[in-house]
């Protein structure tokens, strides 16, 4: 059996000098994209796994960062997926750990994790609110947090046996959407697509107040409807399931055709689907639908549905982000301009277009 790559054997693949290989696993200095890909073309290559013992006794650093889990969390293992490709890029070993309860018991099982000293860094995916004033591990254990939830004084660094914790901006502390998961502009795009295809007369089928997300696409739904002139049969107040949808349906005027129904999910919408068939709105043209989510039936409906997809694995991707840039920089990530934003927008959400939204015919009505 050969020897296994080193370091030194990447550096001479991808023509750089060693240190450039173990700033581009450390992520602790500015390399140019260019070379960090080559890096990283490099490593794959050869199959180069760093030696995170080695590492750690030279550099007082474990190498290894934990995700703290809800078991609650919509399909986990895509969010999973894009945190650790992310940590894995960066040189580090990742390890799950689940969780269940509220967000005190959360709390505790990250503090012990964070005093463990086995890890540089946790990211979590689980509720976790505010630490308290006493007893934050940012004052007793020396560990770092997201802004909010950690106390800005008697902060230790990572290298003092403590982890920096960050929670993910995506999700508020009841692990419903918020941040750049509640944004709702395709809410916009959907009114200003549909009253281009014919359609002057709008419904918005809402989701439940308590979420940021739901709130946010009822209130782009109402600045959109409002900007473009059309004409809304309001907002009709519901929760995420089918029923609703159906229920809002059936309490239309019979003159409400054509219509265009903005769903605030793939499984309200197909309860408008039905609804609408019910009520024997099937011609093509009397009713445009739009959902949320991109459920795995959307695509298989008839019509199939016009809906937003969620790049579930940027969620992770962006919570990772933002630890690592804490590892390197503080809560900002490095301060070198040229460096990359941690924060960057990344797109989260995409419309996919289907047959639910086709053009409103002339003599629909």
């Amino acid at each position: 059996m050969g020897r296994a790559p080193t370091s030194r054997d990447v550096a001479r693949a991808a023509g750089v000098a060693q240190s450039t290989v173990s700033h581009v696993l450390t992520g602790r200095a500015t390399v140019a994209p260019e070379t960090r890909e080559r890096v990283l073309r490099a490593i794959a290559d050869l199959g180069y796994q760093p030696n995170l013992a080695a590492r750690s006794m030279r550099t007082r650093r474990t190498g290894r960062l934990a995700v703290v889990l809800s078991v609650s969390l919509v399909r986990p293992v895509q969010v999973l997926d894009g945190a650790t490709q992310v940590a894995l890029e960066a040189g580090y070993a990742v390890e799950v750990h689940s969780v269940e309860g509220d967000a005190a018991t959360v709390r505790e099982r990250v503090a012990a994790l964070a005093r463990s000293g086995q890890y540089e860094g946790i990211v979590v995916l689980a509720p976790l609110g505010p630490w308290p004033a006493e007893g934050a591990p940012g004052a007793a254990g020396g560990t770092r947090s997201s802004d909010d939830a950690a106390p800005a004084e008697g902060e230790a660094s990572a290298d003092q046996g403590s982890a920096v914790v960050v929670a993910s901006p995506d999700f508020d502390d009841h692990l419903r959407g918020a941040g750049g998961l509640a944004d709702a502009s395709a809410v916009r795009e959907f009114v200003a697509h549909l009253a281009d295809l014919g359609y002057h007369r709008f419904l918005h089928v809402a989701g439940p107040v308590a979420y940021p997300s739901a709130r946010a696409r009822a209130e782009a739904y109402r600045a959109a409807v409002a900007a473009l002139g059309v004409e809304s049969l309001g907002v009709h107040q519901g929760d995420w399931g089918g029923a609703c949808g159906v229920e809002a349906i059936l309490a239309l005027p019979a003159e409400a055709p054509p219509l265009a129904v903005i769903a605030a999910n793939d499984v309200v919408a197909t309860g408008v689907l039905r609804g609408a068939h019910e009520r024997g709105w099937t011609r093509p043209g009397q009713l445009a639908v739009t959902g949320w989510d991109d459920q795995p039936t959307s695509a298989f409906l008839v019509p199939s549905l016009t809906t937003v997809t969620v790049d579930r694995p940027e969620l992770g991707r962006r919570a990772m982000r933002l630890l690592l840039a804490r590892l390197r920089g503080g809560p900002s990530g490095p301060a070198d301009a040229a460096a990359p934003d941690p924060l960057e927008d990344h797109p989260v959400h995409q419309i996919v277009w289907r047959e639910s939204t086709l053009a409103r015919a002339a003599s629909a009505g």
